[in-house]
């Protein structure tokens, strides 16, 4: 699979370790990100991984900014974006299995290496279930009219 990575200054803390787990489990990843510490804006690099989950270029998003928090806001403005803030690997893969989660938010001040690589691990080998009533909720989601 292709994943999308991408983050701001902050998060760029965790990506050389994002990056080299991707690539263990075997994907491809796709950077996206700031290009260094520098202060940026997060809401540029939440959009571009989700423009590129969104039309196909990549499977899969991975984002990361200091809580994790703002970069997914930005991220899950895009319709059809479905962005987790996860910090334990339970969130991780329940929001694969129930949600169909596309893209994953890492809060790299919140979460040290070694907890990021397992939520990634979990949250991109969790297929989602196909159970009826969690289609039915993100058919909802998904519908919901932005106001």
């Amino acid at each position: 699979m292709k994943i999308a990575i991408g983050c701001d200054h902050a998060g760029i803390l965790l990506k050389d370790t994002v990056m080299e787990c991707v690539r263990a489990m075997g994907h491809e990843p796709v950077y996206m990100g700031c290009p260094d510490a520098n202060s940026c804006d997060y809401p540029i690099y939440g959009r571009a991984v989700a423009k590129a989950v969104k039309s196909g270029q990549c499977d899969m998003g991975i984002l990361m900014c200091g809580t994790g928090c703002g970069i997914s806001l930005a991220a899950n403005r895009i319709p059809g974006i479905r962005c987790v803030n996860c910090s334990d690997v339970a969130t991780a893969r329940l929001s694969r299995e129930h949600n169909d989660a596309n893209v994953i938010s890492i809060g790299s001040r919140i979460v040290g290496t070694e907890l990021a690589c397992d939520l990634i691990k979990a949250f991109l080998s969790t297929p989602f279930s196909n159970g009826p009533r969690h289609i039915k909720r993100i058919e909802m989601i998904d519908s919901l009219p932005l106001e």
